[in-house]
């Protein structure tokens, strides 16, 4: 009789168990559940619609049509669009990516030297960061015209040679580049935060220890703001990987083609030059209505957005022991 009493007083124990942690798990999915939906609806659902579409033919009228691998054969063999745009965007996201966090370092740390003035400096720097990138980029081309920019004329009067910029197909990326420096003011800001927490006391103690500017930037600061580089590096490949507003306009102006609605533009220019994938996906689904293709070159962006940024990752501990 005792026996049973025993088990039964286990095997009700159990279930109290067993429901107090099934009351603890419907709490945690209630708290949960506004972040569970977001995710379904704007990220789940989205990413696998994009992988069913990458296998059908669809013009956005027509249901879609399974077509195997039709679709990837003709972005990587056909199209002759996605490998120029391929290259471009890996070549903006290894030098600008690279020149926005050095020179945000840099700017960052001259700012956090300067004794007075610095509101002044720090303003200035970041104002451009706030500039609407239409219109960010128009100035640019203006500023950049091979034939009347103020650029050009001040490098022609000091017989400096006067490149092209956004009408050579071989100055139109550092061109590009130099607009995304110019609005550096986020980076700056981010790293200033981080510079300013760095403890006084360490580089006191390098000093006291004969360290010299170098030694103290490469063994104290560099450690201590290493994970702000490398959240400024994986969200600059990210921004790379989207770069659709400034090189589209950047080509229309300096092509001359800036027309309404109706007109059919060709992007890239000059010479496919100023071309990125997420201009590519523009033209393939909503220039031509090929959406299937569309969702084949989205892919490949959220292939290497995930590959850059798992391997930014990997290499963490590297990127923080650099300094060491």
């Amino acid at each position: 009789m005792t026996s049973t009493h025993t088990t039964s007083g286990a095997s009700g124990g159990a279930r109290a168990l067993r429901a107090k942690h099934r009351r603890s798990a419907l709490r945690t999915a209630a708290f949960l559940s506004p972040w569970l939906i977001g995710f379904a609806v704007f990220f789940a659902y989205p990413l696998l619609s994009t992988v069913y579409f990458s296998f059908t033919k669809y013009d956005g009228f027509r249901p879609p049509v399974f077509n195997g691998l039709d679709n990837w054969s003709y972005v990587f063999t056909d199209y002759p669009l996605f490998w120029p745009a391929m290259r471009n965007t890996l070549w903006l996201v290894v030098v600008m990516v690279s020149c926005r966090v050095v020179f945000g370092l840099g700017v960052g740390l001259l700012i956090t030297k300067i004794k007075t003035g610095a509101g002044i400096f720090r303003t200035l720097f970041y104002l451009p960061y706030l500039a609407p990138p239409v219109a960010a980029t128009l100035a640019f081309v203006f500023l950049l015209n091979p034939g009347t920019g103020p650029v050009n004329v001040i490098l022609d009067a000091v017989g400096l040679p006067t490149p092209g910029w956004f009408t050579d197909a071989g100055w139109s990326k550092p061109a590009l580049t130099a607009l995304a420096v110019w609005g550096v003011g986020d980076l700056m800001v981010i790293f200033m935060a981080a510079l300013l927490d760095v403890p006084r006391e360490q580089y006191e103690a390098a000093e006291l220890d004969g360290a010299g500017a170098w030694a103290r930037f490469r063994h104290i600061t560099l450690p201590n703001i290493s994970p702000i580089i490398l959240f400024a590096v994986v969200t600059g490949v990210i921004q790379a990987m989207q770069y659709y507003t400034q090189p589209l306009v950047a080509g229309k102006v300096a092509s001359g083609v800036i027309g309404g609605s109706g007109q059919q533009f060709e992007p890239g220019y000059p010479d496919k030059s100023t071309l990125t994938l997420p201009q590519v996906v523009y033209n393939v689904g909503f220039q031509r209505f090929d959406y299937g293709a569309a969702c084949v070159v989205a892919l490949v962006l959220f292939a290497l957005s995930m590959a850059f940024t798992a391997l930014l990752m990997r290499r963490r501990g590297g990127l923080i022991g650099a300094g060491e």
